[in-house]
């Protein structure tokens, strides 16, 4: 046919064309893919560095707190508890906030914990149906009721919280378990937060192993109050705090510094470098400082006390045997026994024995239910922060097995 090769000249040149103008196109698209490919890969080196400096750093530190805790470090048995506290599963609407502190001088961890407030406890008992009303009306709960089933639960987190720390740490590491319940709330009259404490005990491992939790009639509550002397706010729905057996405060790791860990720059004095006499002179400073009335003893042997501090109150005056050891030991039961009896003999009504050392289970289990107070090192810095006091505890050395 006539004009034919023209025809197939025209439309072989399209076609280079378009095959042209595809290939530029797909020249085009693959230079920007083969760019977001280089992109991707960067972005993905960076980030599996970046996953890697992580893992290697949460490595580093797992390997930190291992190591520290075996060495019975403060700070890594503080961190291994908090840990196991952390993941301990409880019921929705308990709260998560929780503190653990190690005290090695005493081999005592003492756990801060915040419970769920009195209203967790259900306002009804019951509903009924009154057939004449053709209505349901709920059944209010006795106070008394709702008293008791509200110090079961605190009570049950108690004994349960103390069987975990005891279970995750070996026995020469932990002997005594301190634990102290608050809530956080708003104190009603005056529209201000507060954080009561409802419910503390101290419980010794030897003590605690005499347990048979699996026995369905123990009783938490009963447990807790005969066998470790717990003291249980009298009307935890009034918010009425109790006196804590121990302040977490005496064990916290963010507020007691390591004693053997402060730098040598640290211009505190040392109180290990104190005479035994000078000692005792430091605590009863100490006393008047925190506002109380003291007369210094004559230096003995013979187990007596240091100080005797006053403090005038029409209400509830109070008469304090105090004694103080400069120790690097851990204080023997018989020195805390010793105390109990002078403090009974001079009609105190509270025995408070301060050392640089710590204690030993068998300390606190006998001042157990009784008018003592034994504060170790770590506490006696705690207090002489909260006072301003300058102080600090180095060269313990290496501690005597705890008696």
């Amino acid at each position: 046919m006539f004009g034919g090769s023209q025809r197939y000249q025209a439309t072989y040149e399209a076609a280079e064309q378009k095959f042209a103008g595809a290939q530029a196109d797909y020249q085009m698209r693959e230079a920007a893919r083969q760019r977001g490919i280089t992109a991707a890969r960067a972005e993905w080196s960076r980030a599996a560095a970046e996953a890697e400096r992580q893992a290697n750093a949460h490595n580093a530190h797992v390997a930190e707190v291992a190591a520290g805790f075996r060495a019975h470090d403060r700070f890594a048995v503080s961190e291994y508890v908090q840990t196991v506290l952390d993941r301990s599963p409880y019921p929705e609407g308990f709260p998560a906030e929780r503190h653990a502190g190690y005290v090695p001088e005493s081999s005592l961890l003492a756990v801060e914990w915040f419970l769920p407030t009195f209203d967790i406890i259900p306002e009804h008992k019951a509903f009924r149906h009154v057939k004449a009303r053709k209505a349901v009306e709920p059944v209010a709960r006795p106070t008394a009721e709702a008293q008791r089933l509200y110090n079961a639960v605190i009570a049950q987190v108690a004994v349960r919280t103390v069987r975990e720390v005891f279970t995750v740490t070996p026995p020469d590491m932990v002997s005594t378990v301190v634990f102290n319940g608050h809530v956080n709330t708003v104190d009603p009259a005056t529209g201000q937060k507060i954080q009561p404490p409802l419910i503390s005990m101290r419980a010794t491992r030897e003590k605690f192993d005499e347990l048979v939790l699996t026995e369905p009639r123990f009783d938490p509550v009963a447990s807790i109050k005969r066998h470790f002397f717990a003291v249980i706010s009298l009307h935890p729905e009034e918010l009425k705090p109790i006196e804590p057996v121990m302040p977490f405060s005496r064990a916290d790791p963010r507020v007691v510094e390591a004693i053997d860990v402060i730098s040598t720059l640290d211009q505190r004095p040392n109180l290990l470098d104190l005479s035994p006499k000078a000692f005792e002179s430091f605590v009863q400073n100490l006393f008047t400082k925190m506002g109380y009335t003291t007369d210094q003893y004559r230096s003995s042997n013979d187990g007596g006390i240091d100080c005797m501090a006053f403090k005038s109150d029409p209400v509830a005056p109070m008469k304090i045997a105090v004694q103080a050891k400069l120790y690097t030991k851990t204080v023997s039961p018989t020195h805390v026994r010793d105390l109990y009896g002078t403090m009974q003999h001079e009609g105190a009504t509270l025995g408070i024995m301060i050392t640089t050392s710590g204690y030993g289970p068998g300390s606190e289990e006998f001042a157990n239910g009784k008018p003592l107070h034994l504060i170790d090192g770590p506490g006696l810095i705690s207090i002489c922060q909260e006072h301003d006091i300058p102080a600090r505890i180095l060269g313990l050395g290496t501690r005597k097995r705890r008696a």
